[in-house]
């Protein structure tokens, strides 16, 4: 198959009349620059390279709109999420899964890393088929199309000196070894399980993933550090928080970055999350490692937790990368523009980041964090695309190279994923379907499933 782009974005500066030639593989065979559309190809017109979600958490997107009323802080909601998680099974958050890469798909994520911590049963004990959960994320990106690594997630304690809570339970593997052995087993299965392999979307990344430095301690991070091929992508969240910081000065007498560097993390393979609450030294020691700094700007502000010093990360030499998290907001150019306004507010200054380096940020740093080759529009690179709206009231007037700064999810037209045009002004393709209905369905069972078990309710009987 070949497209032709009345306009691409590529290295974030726009190119007239390029066509694209697609590879038996679904990656980019062929560049061709400033010539006319031929009979066959599919015309587009603007298009953007695909768009990489480095940090997803699916199942807090039950969560939207849910929380808001009551205030707190980042402490408080996680109650919440923690009620959401224990309403899931398999079939459950295959269809919440679904719905949310839906969402993400028609919005212009063109793939997805899945920080995926929800294992087991609720009471801890694995489901008869050890990989249930997993295997349900992975069916989900299949069957919908998007392009996705699962970051399968080592999580051990509730923190310094206490155990995992009772809703914490299903996320455990009891031990760094334990937890190495589900992995490999995993591995294994997503490489020959059928039900990964039927549906239409590419193939399952398998990436991994220590919760924080909270939740994994410092002798069973060095024990998956040695027990990880060094290929895999590997990912962290790092100083949310300061009161992670001040646990991890308390415990260690370092901080989560000092930590890491102590046990050899930081290599250009570690993309760290959020990495709010630095000091100079850390910022110091994750850009001379070269590693991926990933910002959630609309999680972050939600819930209140700071503003994180990207640029102060990419000039000491990180690479960035932006995720949707919570998936509160499914919205890659609301990610983009929320990373330089908090530069901006942080500041006062306006323009800390350049257009080209939005684009590559929201790109190629999503899909090497991924692990999923270089991005952006070249010759081997994943053939994933995002067609754009150029004339609507939000982008009309603006310049290409600027459309990541004033378009939103609303501008997204086709979407294609490894050469196949995955969906279509708002809706999925192939299965048709509107990710509005199946949303709806499956937070219909979320909450009837919540009120059967009756824990912290996510939305208080009073205003229900």
């Amino acid at each position: 198959m070949t497209f032709w782009c009345a306009r691409a974005l590529i290295d974030g500066a726009p190119v007239d009349a390029v066509r694209v030639h697609a590879a038996p593989d679904g990656t980019i065979a062929r560049l061709e620059r400033g010539v006319p559309a031929r009979a066959g190809d599919t015309v587009l017109g603007t298009v953007v390279p695909g768009m990489g979600d480095a940090h997803s958490h699916a199942f807090h997107r039950a969560l939207r709109g849910r929380t808001q009323a009551d205030g707190g802080d980042f402490w408080r909601w996680r109650e919440r999420m923690y009620a959401a998680a224990s309403a899931l099974d398999p079939d459950l958050y295959y269809e919440l899964t679904s719905a949310v890469f839906a969402e993400m798909l028609v919005s212009g994520w063109t793939a997805v890393g899945e920080f995926h911590y929800v294992h087991h049963r609720q009471d801890g004990r694995p489901y008869p088929d050890a990989h249930a959960m997993e295997l349900a994320v992975a069916a989900a990106a299949r069957d919908t199309g998007i392009r996705l690594t699962l970051l399968d997630t080592c999580y051990l304690r509730g923190g310094a000196d206490r155990p995992l809570s009772d809703l914490q339970r299903r996320f455990g593997d009891g031990s760094a070894e334990a937890w190495l052995q589900r992995w490999s087993s995993l591995r294994d299965t997503l490489d020959t399980d059928a039900r990964t392999l039927a549906g239409p979307g590419p193939a399952v990344t398998l990436g991994a993933a220590v919760h924080s430095v909270r939740a994994v301690p410092r002798s069973a991070m060095a024990t998956i550090l040695a027990g990880l091929p060094a290929t895999v992508p590997l990912h962290i969240h790092l100083s949310e928080q300061p009161q992670e910081n001040a646990e991890c000065l308390a415990e260690y007498g370092l901080t989560p970055t000092g930590l890491l560097h102590e046990l050899g993390a930081l290599t250009p393979r570690l993309s760290v999350v959020h990495a709010t609450h630095l000091t100079d030294d850390d910022v110091e020691l994750l850009g001379t490692a070269g590693v991926t700094a990933v910002f959630c700007p609309t999680t972050e502000a939600d819930l209140g937790d700071g503003i994180g010093p990207a640029r102060r990360l990419a000039d000491a030499g990180a690479r960035l990368a932006l995720g949707s998290d919570q998936n509160a907001v499914v919205d890659p150019f609301l990610e983009t523009r929320g990373l330089e306004a908090g530069e901006r507010l942080a500041s006062g200054r306006r323009g800390r980041f350049s257009p080209p380096e939005l684009t590559e940020t929201l790109t190629r740093g999503g899909y090497a964090s991924l692990g999923l080759g270089t991005g952006g529009l070249q010759v081997g690179a994943w053939l994933d695309l995002v067609e754009l709206d150029t004339a609507s009231v939000r982008t009309v007037g603006a310049g290409p190279d600027q459309l990541p700064l004033v378009a939103t999810a609303s501008d997204v037209r086709r979407v294609i994923v490894g050469g196949r045009i995955i969906a279509s002004d708002g809706l999925l393709v192939s299965p048709a379907a509107d990710p509005a209905v199946l949303l709806c369905a499956a937070l219909h069972r979320i909450d009837d499933t919540i009120d059967r078990m009756n824990p912290v309710r996510l939305i208080p009987k009073e205003r229900a």
